[in-house]
């Protein structure tokens, strides 16, 4: 018998399609330029290969049997991908990359982020994107250890690491808020850090596997820590502890009283984010990292990104 990866090549399952459409195997013979016997033989050798038959030969006309149906289906869904495959080689060899993964910190706003992505998917470019999570130092790690390209929200010092470019994003501000039924929603203001110390906050901890980073937190204090900014938004509404969010990220739950944002003794909470992008030699940007690059460097995409309301 023979090996069905023989048999099933894209040009007998189009042969297939052609008796399928056409009703029989002699127009289909005509269609394609065989002789009858010749297409026969062929259709003959694909069902051997599979032991199973894929035409009903009792009648006049071809009709598919349940296997052939299911063999049609699926060899236009290969010829398909045959075709969406050839497509992605060319356009990758006119520059495109393959894959560009982008870590972004988990303070930025996901809503502009995912603009961009609708908008790069707009151009029907052949790079599979991947997008992952990065917290603080951990962000910068996901670029620098190669498991990314592109870092968006950088919040620690990368200059020194080589290989790496770096662009200013902009300032997170960040506020202090809480659940209307926690404590500290009905403390006079501004709040001090001996009043916070007597509270629990909670915290996202650093991404990074190693040398990790914490900002804002009391020596002594109790701490829930959590893995990324949506758990943190999830227990302070349950009123677990208070926390620092950025702006962009507590204004809605501001907006519709689900977080109530307090002042503080201690100096406005801001942190300076970048960009980074990884730098092969003197290599040019593959086509879709310029495109990002090119996004980024508009005042109007940072500023979404950082998301910052001044009227809370």
């Amino acid at each position: 018998m023979s090996n069905p990866r023989d048999a099933l090549t894209p040009d007998s399952l189009a042969m297939l399609q052609v008796i399928a459409d056409t009703g029989s195997f002699a127009a289909a013979a005509r269609s394609l330029g065989l002789v009858p016997s010749a297409l026969t033989y062929r259709v003959r050798h694909i069902e051997e290969a599979l032991d199973v038959l894929l035409f009903d030969r009792r009648s006049r006309q071809a009709q598919p049997t349940e296997a052939g149906l299911e063999l049609l289906r699926e060899g236009a869904r290969l010829l398909q991908d045959i075709d969406s495959v050839a497509h992605r080689v060319r356009r990758v060899a006119t520059g495109w990359e393959p894959q560009l993964t982008i870590v972004a910190d988990g303070a930025l706003a996901r809503g502009p982020l995912f603009d961009l992505v609708e908008a790069f998917y707009a151009l029907a470019p052949p790079t599979r994107l991947k997008l992952r999570d990065g917290i603080l130092s951990g962000t910068l790690e996901v670029l620098s250890s190669g498991r990314a390209d592109l870092a968006i929200g950088v919040a620690v010092n990368a200059s020194n690491v080589a290989g790496i470019q770096l662009q200013e994003l902009g300032e997170l501000v960040f506020c202090l808020a809480v659940a209307p039924h926690h404590p500290l929603a009905q403390m006079t203001e501004p709040i001090s850090d001996d009043t916070l110390l007597q509270h629990r906050v909670v915290a996202v901890a650093d991404s990074a596997l190693r040398d990790t980073t914490s900002i804002g937190l009391l020596g002594g204090q109790q701490v829930l820590t959590v893995d990324s900014m949506a758990a943190k938004v999830e227990a302070m509404l349950r009123g677990l502890g208070y926390g620092f969010l950025p702006q962009g990220m507590v204004h809605e739950h501001a907006a519709s009283g689900r977080l109530v944002v307090r002042s503080v003794v201690r100096p406005a909470r801001t942190l300076r984010a970048h960009y980074a992008w990884t730098t092969s030699g003197h290599a040019s940007p593959g086509r879709a990292l310029q495109w990002w690059l090119e996004k980024l460097a508009h005042p109007t995409t940072r500023a979404a990104l950082l998301e910052n309301h001044q009227e809370l």
